[in-house]
Protein backbone atom coordinates (compact mmCIF):
# COMPACT_ATOMS: atom_id res chain seq x y z
CA UNK A 1 0.00 0.00 0.00
CA UNK A 2 1.39 3.45 -0.89
CA UNK A 3 1.91 5.82 2.52
CA UNK A 4 3.37 9.26 2.32
CA UNK A 5 5.48 9.96 5.63
CA UNK A 6 7.68 12.79 5.70
CA UNK A 7 6.69 13.95 2.60
CA UNK A 8 8.11 10.63 0.71
CA UNK A 9 6.05 7.77 -0.44
CA UNK A 10 6.38 4.47 0.43
CA UNK A 11 4.93 1.26 -0.69
CA UNK A 12 4.42 -0.38 2.69
CA UNK A 13 2.71 -4.16 3.02
CA UNK A 14 1.96 -5.76 6.23
CA UNK A 15 4.31 -8.79 6.00
CA UNK A 16 7.12 -6.68 5.25
CA UNK A 17 6.47 -4.19 8.40
CA UNK A 18 6.35 -7.56 10.22
CA UNK A 19 9.55 -9.25 9.09
CA UNK A 20 11.26 -5.45 9.54
CA UNK A 21 10.02 -5.73 13.14
CA UNK A 22 10.90 -9.26 14.02
CA UNK A 23 14.00 -9.22 16.46
CA UNK A 24 13.67 -6.15 17.52
CA UNK A 25 13.28 -5.21 21.06
CA UNK A 26 9.66 -2.41 21.83
CA UNK A 27 11.52 0.04 23.46
CA UNK A 28 9.19 1.65 26.43
CA UNK A 29 5.79 3.12 25.25
CA UNK A 30 4.75 7.25 25.99
CA UNK A 31 2.42 8.08 23.25
CA UNK A 32 1.14 6.69 20.17
CA UNK A 33 1.69 2.44 20.28
CA UNK A 34 1.01 -0.53 17.46
CA UNK A 35 0.41 -4.04 17.92
CA UNK A 36 3.05 -6.32 15.95
CA UNK A 37 2.36 -9.82 16.30
CA UNK A 38 2.35 -9.93 20.28
CA UNK A 39 4.27 -6.82 21.14
CA UNK A 40 3.73 -3.01 21.48
CA UNK A 41 5.86 -0.79 19.81
CA UNK A 42 6.03 2.88 19.97
CA UNK A 43 4.50 4.27 16.40
CA UNK A 44 7.72 6.41 16.10
CA UNK A 45 10.16 3.43 16.70
CA UNK A 46 8.21 1.36 13.99
CA UNK A 47 8.47 4.03 11.67
CA UNK A 48 12.16 4.73 11.99
CA UNK A 49 12.83 1.03 11.17
CA UNK A 50 10.07 1.00 8.13
CA UNK A 51 11.38 4.70 6.69
CA UNK A 52 14.78 4.48 7.63
CA UNK A 53 14.42 8.59 8.60
CA UNK A 54 15.32 9.61 11.81
CA UNK A 55 12.10 9.98 14.12
CA UNK A 56 12.45 13.58 14.36
CA UNK A 57 11.33 14.31 10.77
CA UNK A 58 7.74 12.56 10.69
CA UNK A 59 4.72 12.55 13.40
CA UNK A 60 3.52 9.72 15.05
CA UNK A 61 -0.06 10.50 13.27
CA UNK A 62 1.44 9.72 10.09
CA UNK A 63 2.68 6.16 10.81
CA UNK A 64 -0.36 5.98 12.58
CA UNK A 65 -2.54 6.26 9.82
CA UNK A 66 0.00 4.47 7.42
CA UNK A 67 0.15 1.00 10.00
CA UNK A 68 -4.10 1.66 10.71
CA UNK A 69 -4.70 1.28 6.26
CA UNK A 70 -2.43 -1.73 6.63
CA UNK A 71 -4.61 -3.46 9.30
CA UNK A 72 -2.35 -2.95 12.58
CA UNK A 73 -3.89 -2.04 15.47
CA UNK A 74 -2.58 1.07 16.71
CA UNK A 75 -4.00 2.93 20.11
CA UNK A 76 -2.64 5.57 22.79
CA UNK A 77 -0.55 4.40 25.80
CA UNK A 78 -2.91 3.16 28.65
CA UNK A 79 -2.19 4.81 32.12
CA UNK A 80 0.45 2.67 33.79
CA UNK A 81 -1.84 0.35 36.44
CA UNK A 82 0.22 1.39 39.30
CA UNK A 83 0.01 4.94 39.27
CA UNK A 84 -0.36 6.91 41.98
CA UNK A 85 -4.06 9.05 41.56
CA UNK A 86 -5.22 11.55 43.71
CA UNK A 87 -7.84 10.86 45.62
CA UNK A 88 -10.49 14.09 47.67
CA UNK A 89 -10.13 13.27 51.60
CA UNK A 90 -12.08 15.19 53.93
CA UNK A 91 -10.56 17.31 55.78
CA UNK A 92 -11.66 16.11 59.04
CA UNK A 93 -10.75 12.45 58.16
CA UNK A 94 -7.32 13.49 57.01
CA UNK A 95 -5.44 15.34 59.57
CA UNK A 96 -4.39 13.86 62.51
CA UNK A 97 -3.96 15.64 65.61
CA UNK A 98 -0.41 17.40 64.88
CA UNK A 99 -1.87 18.76 61.72
CA UNK A 100 -0.66 16.66 59.27
CA UNK A 101 -2.62 14.90 56.37
CA UNK A 102 -2.17 10.93 56.81
CA UNK A 103 -2.60 8.81 54.16
CA UNK A 104 -3.99 5.16 53.76
CA UNK A 105 -0.46 3.44 54.15
CA UNK A 106 0.35 5.18 57.45
CA UNK A 107 2.65 8.19 55.54
CA UNK A 108 2.58 11.43 56.50
CA UNK A 109 2.75 14.50 54.71
CA UNK A 110 4.09 17.71 56.92
CA UNK A 111 1.23 20.36 56.25
CA UNK A 112 2.20 24.29 56.46
CA UNK A 113 -0.74 25.61 57.75
CA UNK A 114 -4.65 25.83 56.12
CA UNK A 115 -5.53 23.25 53.41
CA UNK A 116 -7.60 25.08 50.51
CA UNK A 117 -11.19 24.21 50.25
CA UNK A 118 -10.66 22.27 53.44
CA UNK A 119 -9.90 19.11 52.46
CA UNK A 120 -6.50 17.45 51.63
CA UNK A 121 -5.75 15.02 48.92
CA UNK A 122 -4.69 11.77 49.29
CA UNK A 123 -1.94 9.63 46.89
CA UNK A 124 -2.99 5.78 46.36
CA UNK A 125 -2.31 2.67 44.14
CA UNK A 126 -5.96 3.34 42.47
CA UNK A 127 -7.28 5.83 39.93
CA UNK A 128 -11.04 6.89 40.20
Amino acid sequence: MRCVIARFPFDLVKSEVQAAMKGIKPEPTTGECVIIGRRTYPVKQVGEVITRQDRRDFTAGEVTRALTRLGFTCRATPAPATGAALRHVPLSEGVSAEGDAVFEDGALFEADGAFEGGAVFEVGPRAF
